[in-house]
């Protein structure tokens, strides 16, 4: 019998978009990670090519939940572009994007196939980008691989991922929310259906299945490095000219 294991990612950067049902010129993003966001990022890093279906389908096969540990702000922007050959100018488009905001994702399965793509985070073949190539991570993906536990497990014991500053700025949650793939048999009260199971990344035909997801609460675990980091703010000066003219 195969050992299982669970790979824990950190997604966080300035900007982040997930987009599971944009259409047209309006692309619009949910409030967490989508499973075929996180299975395409984990794709480009081990160096699978759009097309290959065949390697992709054991990463599409793993199990997916997200903890929302910074919810962020979502924002909307106006995208201008020109066709590369014709040079004429392409309809205004709308894309939406999380601002500042910090998730904790997790896959669970075969513990070979997530030590090998664990690795492919630390050098990987192709950059990894949450959601879109304009939106970097701002430090490593890769958060840890473990062996023997659960999806709900790492998903309520690793530390508390959100940003130095907002937790100093905001009171500590009592909870978390966390947005899971339901396991094969399971009944839960309340779900929810998303089209964002992958089948296949080839530009040519794209093809999405529903996936179901639960929601469930946490209680928030200790912040990692055991708090708040005492790092720079560079608005630290200008809260304070605010509070002298106040």
């Amino acid at each position: 019998m195969s050992r299982t294991g669970v790979l824990a990612l950190r997604l966080a950067g300035p900007l982040q978009s997930w987009g599971a049902a944009s259409r047209f010129t309006r692309r619009t993003t949910e409030s967490a990670p989508t499973k075929s966001g996180v299975v395409g990022l984990l794709a480009a890093a081990a160096g699978i090519e759009r097309g290959d279906d065949t390697r992709l389908a054991p990463l599409a096969a793993l199990r997916f939940g997200v903890r929302v540990d910074q919810p962020g702000t979502r924002i909307r922007d106006f995208h201008t572009a020109h066709h590369g050959i014709t040079g004429a100018s392409m309809p205004l488009s709308e894309r939406f994007y999380l601002a500042d905001a910090v998730f904790v994702a997790a896959l669970e399965g075969d513990h070979t196939l997530l030590t090998g793509l664990h690795d492919a985070l630390r050098t990987p073949a192709y950059p990894p980008y949450l959601g879109r190539r304009s939106c970097p991570p701002t430090e490593p993906v890769g958060l840890a691989l473990h062996e023997n536990t659960s999806l709900e497990d790492v998903l309520t014991r690793v530390p508390w991922q959100a940003s130095a500053w907002y937790q100093r700025r905001h009171p500590t949650p009592r909870t978390l929310t966390v947005l899971r793939e339901t396991a094969p048999g399971e009944s839960v009260a309340a779900a929810d259906a998303l089209r964002d199971q992958p089948v296949s990344f080839d530009a040519a035909h794209r093809r999405h299945t529903l996936r179901t997801i639960a929601t469930t609460p946490v209680p928030t675990p200790a912040p990692a490095g055991g708090g708040p980091r005492a790092t720079h703010d560079p608005f630290a000066a200008l809260a304070a000219l605010e509070d002298d003219s106040a």
